[in-house]
């Protein structure tokens, strides 16, 4: 894909939030109190800061659709994750969160691509050369859906969901163990040689 002048648009990195970047929550992130970035999550995020790739947060929350955090709280934790992580030498170009309930039918609630497609058109992103990273199934069915490659971490949900999925041995993407790995996936991937499957317990 190119722009106007034959500029070509950047490939993008997905990132999910909760399980990826920052520790998951059974009962929601509710409040920046509650943020617990993941072990090596800084480090990962520094790494890609120098790679020629946009740095896209996508999040469902249907914490607010449910009505147990209102939409600008959500924002707000939202905003003080990209914060955080600019302070500690990352890089996040893009930021977009689903809020609502899963039973609402939305475009844009993964494992539909609409949060995906929303950043492409706004960020000029070639969704073709671009990767998801997430914990989830439905992560990588959005991924599917855009024409996104999509990676699984075993952080937050990623080690119950391979499991569940019998995804362990024989997994339509690749499965790593946490974000770092997921970097080194891609930044291997660009020079021809992927990372092994796997990459940690």
């Amino acid at each position: 894909m190119s722009r106007p002048g034959g500029i070509l648009s950047r490939p993008a990195i997905f990132l999910d939030r909760d399980g990826v970047v920052n520790e998951n929550r059974s009962d929601y992130v509710k409040s920046w109190a509650e943020v617990a970035f993941l072990p090596g999550a800084f480090d990962a995020l520094r790494r890609l800061a120098g790679a020629d790739y946009a740095i896209v947060l996508v999040t469902n929350q249907s914490a607010v659709g449910r009505g147990i955090i209102s939409r600008a709280e959500a924002a707000h934790i939202n905003r003080r994750v990209v914060e955080t992580i600019h302070a500690r030498g990352g890089r996040i170009d893009g930021a977009y969160l689903c809020p609502h309930h899963p039973d609402a039918n939305c475009a844009c609630r993964k494992p539909r691509p609409g949060l995906l497609l929303q950043a492409a058109d706004e960020l000029d992103l070639d969704l073709g050369r671009s990767y998801l990273v997430g914990d989830a199934t439905t992560d990588m069915q959005a991924a599917d859906a855009a024409g996104v490659r999509g990676i699984m971490v075993l952080t937050g949900r990623g080690r119950e969901q391979v499991g569940e999925a019998s995804l362990a041995d024989a997994s339509p993407w690749p499965v790593v163990a946490d974000l770092g790995a997921a970097v080194d996936y891609i930044l291997n991937s660009r020079h021809g040689r992927p990372s092994p499957r796997g990459g940690g317990g």
